[in-house]
């Protein structure tokens, strides 16, 4: 069904239809029953598909990456379209608009999208404030990140700023480093500047009564020996895992029209050009690390295929956002009803 409407949808610039279907969902909330209903069309749910990881238990191995719901607005809704768990952001210690418009643009023939939204959000006491209202059974995490206008030295300030506004109301932590869309953003993927933001972040967590699970995100760009020093890392540090991965600047054997690339202009690229990239990524890590630290596959994630593969490469979850947006408010339940059914036979 979602397929049949998707070409109207898709008449319309991406962050209109990412707007309207925030409201929508905001608009829901309020609705009687629409949640139950909801859950009862969209919601798979079967004990083959539960996980504990990272010290949690979700439903299911299927959540939605980070940059829909930034502001935390409507992650109750999102979890009653069947995803396990949800995470909310990049969240920057103070609010800011991201850059300039438009900076978000889809490549339907190669089912992707590319985006230079720069932390566009309303701060994170604005998140905090919403995150308050939160009912139990929904795994939330907080993608952390700090403000364009915060110079890379003064990064750890604003990563602990972020994480200790939200240690309350999260689950867990992804602390973004490899967004391509933030100027200078990437610098912070060496060893000396990851550490530098991890360590504080680390010290406030032993003060505290709950255990936070922190993740530090990489993007699909790096080399193997720069993988290599963020895995050294996450085992100096000793933090929970990785996000493997984030957008890329690459534009590598894309379908569209060269011009209409040319034209587009910087921003990540996401969908279907960086499945087998992350899917490689996430392979290469867990054969690393034996399998002992836990990756959740993000990236190309467009079919059930996809995602089973993403599973198979070693990650302990996956995560969808482009896939979702090409597939519809029905692609979960399908992944998961695969899943399922493979666990059973």
């Amino acid at each position: 069904m979602y397929k049949l409407f998707r070409p109207l949808l898709f008449k319309l610039q991406p962050e209109t239809i990412h707007r309207l279907t925030v409201r929508l969902l905001r608009v829901l909330h309020y609705v009687p029953f629409a949640r139950s209903i909801m859950r009862a069309v969209f919601v798979h749910r079967s004990p083959e598909l539960e996980r504990e990881v990272l010290g949690l238990k979700f439903p299911n191995p299927v959540g939605l990456a980070a940059g829909f719901d930034k502001d935390a607005e409507v992650y109750d809704m999102l979890g009653a379209l069947g995803f396990g768990f949800v995470e909310i952001g990049t969240v920057t210690p103070k609010a800011q608009n991201g850059n300039p418009k438009p900076r978000c643009f889809r490549l339907p023939k190669d089912r992707a999208i590319v985006n230079r939204m720069g932390f566009n959000n309303r701060g994170v006491q604005n998140a905090v404030k919403s995150l308050r209202r939160r009912k139990p059974g929904l795994i939330v995490g907080g993608n952390i990140g700090k403000n364009t206008l915060t110079p890379n030295e003064q990064a750890p300030s604003d990563y602990l700023k972020a994480f200790r506004a939200l240690y309350d109301y999260v689950d867990y932590f992804v602390v973004n480093v490899s967004c391509p869309n933030v100027a200078c953003l990437t610098a912070l993927q060496s060893k000396e500047s990851t550490v530098a933001i991890l360590e504080p972040l680390k010290e406030f967590r032993q003060g505290q009564s709950d255990y936070r699970p922190i993740l530090l995100k990489i993007s699909p760009d790096l080399t193997d020996e720069q993988v290599d020093q963020m895995i050294e890392v996450a085992r100096e540090s000793k933090i929970d895992g990785i996000v493997a991965t984030n957008t890329t600047t690459s534009r590598e054997g894309l379908e569209t029209d060269p011009a209409r690339v040319m034209a587009i202009g910087k921003g990540g690229l996401s969908g279907g050009p960086l499945t087998r990239r992350s899917r490689e990524m996430v392979r290469y890590i867990c054969e690393k690390t034996e399998g002992k630290l836990p990756v959740i596959g993000v990236g190309g994630i467009m079919s059930v295929e996809d995602a089973e593969a993403m599973l198979e490469a070693g990650a302990s979850l996956v995560q969808v956002y482009s896939g979702f947006i090409y597939e519809g408010p029905g692609f979960v339940k399908r992944i998961c009803k695969r899943l399922a059914g493979r666990s059973k036979s």
